[in-house]
């Protein structure tokens, strides 16, 4: 199966949509999505198999991420990802992943970002 997200007009994913693998580019998926679907917008292709520029099953990685609601499609690095989750974080190029100031601890509990602090703490 391929799968295709919707864009809207901000670049913002709108829906991810399954179709049959006939539709193995971006022309094709659109066409069909368009044209014999009758789902208006632009799509593009994505891979379920694609999680920070790596293709889970040694293929080709699609994308930099898989594409889900709410996240944005970036033309010039041709990639999916999340919103910011933060000002103080930054976009790693090659991933298209957002990263802390300081990585996360790994030990000791749970813990959560705090942007006034710039830090992690743990979580209650």
């Amino acid at each position: 199966m391929a799968s295709f997200a919707c864009i809207d007009e901000n670049n913002i994913v709108t829906k991810v949509l399954v179709v049959h693998d006939e539709c193995d580019t971006d022309e094709k998926g659109q066409d069909f999505l368009v044209n014999t679907c009758g789902l208006q917008g632009v799509w593009k292709k994505t891979s379920y198999n694609t999680i920070a520029g790596v293709h889970s099953l040694g293929g080709t990685p699609l994308r930099k991420n898989f594409a889900g609601k709410g996240m944005i499609y970036d033309s010039e690095r041709d990639a999916f990802y999340e919103q910011k989750p933060f000002p103080s974080w930054t976009l790693n190029e090659q991933s298209c992943i957002w990263e802390p100031p300081t990585p996360m601890p790994t030990e000791g509990g749970i813990y959560v970002w705090d942007e006034n602090m710039l830090q992690w703490v743990l979580s209650a």
